[in-house]
């Protein structure tokens, strides 16, 4: 195998987050392998309000929902004995961190988009979560 194509693959297991690859090809096979870094990286998702969503009931105007940009894992706290990011009752400013969505090892930072008091948390610690799924309700 070429080092150029060595490279390549290379690249392309840091940019999927992979800590390994094997590849077999006429000439033998190659192993490549990275360490993982103690504190995984971090990624901040902002959830814009997008003008395609659904007009909600006049009942619910006062709320804003928060949905997953990722499919991932749903942690509320920043560790497993931490104390949560935020609760129900609690008031959030913009830009503060309410939850972390592991997706391929990386943890993803959602953040609010605007100031409110968090009146539900709509899924539990641990729990998968898709694309759009309804993570928090935040009164304005």
């Amino acid at each position: 195998m070429k080092e150029t194509d060595i490279r390549k693959y290379a690249g392309l297991m840091k940019e999927l987050g992979l800590t390994g690859l094997e590849l077999t090809d006429g000439n033998g096979t190659v192993r490549l392998e990275r360490a993982v870094p103690a504190q995984a990286e971090k990624t901040v998702y902002a959830v814009p309000e997008t003008s395609s969503a659904p007009v909600q009931a006049a009942e619910n105007r006062d709320y804003i929902s928060v949905k997953s940009p990722i499919v991932g894992v749903f942690y509320a706290a920043p560790a497993e004995k931490a104390e949560s990011f935020v609760k129900a009752g609690d008031s959030v400013n913009k830009g503060q961190t309410l939850c972390i969505i592991e997706a391929m090892k990386l943890m993803n930072e959602i953040v609010a988009e605007e100031d409110g008091v968090i009146s539900e948390v709509c899924v539990t610690n641990g729990q998968v979560v898709e694309y759009g799924t309804e993570l928090f309700r935040i009164r304005r």
